[in-house]
């Protein structure tokens, strides 16, 4: 017997498949092009630490509390500074985008040994790429965050690869040459006002059956068999299953990426603390620079977040918010 009434399907059928994701920080498949004055880094890597309220004025025209102060919802990242190790170009082929060449920063720290083993031929790498810059596709900065600085126990650094943006590809080389070996900090990049991309891997809740997975209705307590499970899997012939039926799963540790979340603050600890007494719940006290995020993120705490310049964003203004106070302070901000 059928549904007496029409209705939506349970579940999204987005998302698929919705298996385990490999590591515990994101794949960036695709970089914005930005086309800056200056050559710049196109994303940053924070550590999620928790959510606190942000007392602002609101600076929407069309909001009915313009003007006003309002409480914001919000989420603190912890931001180590990144360390640009290596550079590495891409040239177009026929089947797409290959890695022509890398070159490594002779001198890298000690904890990067944990994460790869370098190519250390730096000149003959460098000069390879210098020469063949007007047959390039593109550049990226290959970047190391240590998480020790950021306020975790882990020692081994995250590594990944960071799209540049700027005016030319010459511009994009002589940047990435010169920084290389050199520490970059969370304000050199993101600014406050700034809408950003946010990506992570979410929280992982292990094989869950369908009535959590999708949220399908339970049967009746009558029923044969079970109760959690859906009432047909589809028709004796032909003897397969759809994908589009709910069934039991990996629920959570995907990757999701939410667009266009608004920087409200940055600084540093030492200039405007931001730790409550006693610390964060699980993750303790914020050592250095730190980000705060508007509304919630995807990822437990302690989980790497990385916030990239907008694919699509809504606008282009800065449009720098008037922070008044933060939740975990007693005093206004200065």
């Amino acid at each position: 017997m059928g549904r007496k009434h029409s209705a939506p399907r349970r579940g999204s059928l987005a998302f698929r498949p919705r298996g385990r994701h490999g590591t515990l920080n994101a794949r960036i498949r695709n970089w914005p092009t930005v086309k800056s004055d200056e050559p710049t880094l196109l994303g940053f890597m924070g550590f999620k630490v928790g959510s606190i309220n942000v007392l602002t004025i609101d600076n929407a025209d069309k909001s009915p509390t313009f003007g006003k102060p309002i409480f914001n919802h919000a989420t603190v990242l912890s931001c180590a500074p990144m360390t640009i190790v290596g550079l590495r170009a891409y040239k177009n082929s026929l089947d797409g985008l290959y890695v022509f060449s890398e070159a490594y920063a002779p001198n890298l720290p000690k904890e990067q040994s944990r994460k790869q083993k370098l190519n250390s031929d730096y000149n003959t790498n460098i000069n390879k790429i210098q020469d063949n810059l007007e047959s390039l596709e593109k550049l990226c900065a290959i970047v190391s965050v240590p998480p020790k600085q950021a306020g975790l126990s882990q020692i081994k650094p995250y590594s990944f690869e960071i799209a540049i943006g700027g005016p030319t590809l010459e511009s994009q080389f002589d940047y990435l040459k010169d920084n290389l070996g050199k520490t970059v900090s969370v304000s050199d990049i993101i600014k406050p006002g700034m809408l950003v991309d946010a990506l992570g891997v979410t929280k992982g809740k292990g094989w869950q059956g369908p009535v959590k997975r999708f949220g399908i209705k339970k049967k009746q307590h009558k029923s044969r068999k079970t109760v959690r499970e859906v009432g047909t899997v589809g028709a004796w012939s032909p003897q397969n299953i759809m994908y589009t039926v709910p069934r039991a799963g990996q629920m959570g540790f995907h990757q999701r990426t939410e667009y266009n979340k608004k920087v409200l603050f940055i600084a540093n600890e030492k200039e405007q603390s931001v730790n409550p007494d006693g610390g964060f719940i699980h993750f303790g006290l914020v050592p250095e620079d730190y980000v705060i995020v508007k509304g919630s993120l995807p990822g437990p705490i302690k989980r790497p977040v990385v916030l990239r310049y907008p694919m699509r964003p809504k606008h282009t203004k800065l449009d720098v918010p008037k922070v008044i106070k933060l939740s975990t302070q007693n005093s206004e901000l200065e």
